[in-house]
């Protein structure tokens, strides 16, 4: 029964493993996710900045 045990042991913990590989695959995808959208809103933030600086440097030239 010692090796039986054994090997149930090992086959336990090969199963837990590939479980916490999963998961953290699960978590690592979800994060990649959150990553691409913030990107993409600094993105946004950034062309917006552009064009409102843009425009106020035509209104102050416009001014002068």
């Amino acid at each position: 029964m010692g090796v039986t045990d054994r090997v149930w042991g090992a086959l336990t913990a090969m199963l837990e493993r590939e479980d916490r590989g999963v998961r953290q695959s699960e978590a690592i995808k979800s994060q990649q996710i959150k990553i691409e959208n913030l990107t993409e809103r600094v993105i946004r933030l950034e062309a917006q900045l552009e064009m409102l600086t843009s425009a106020a440097m035509v209104k102050r030239l416009a001014r002068d």
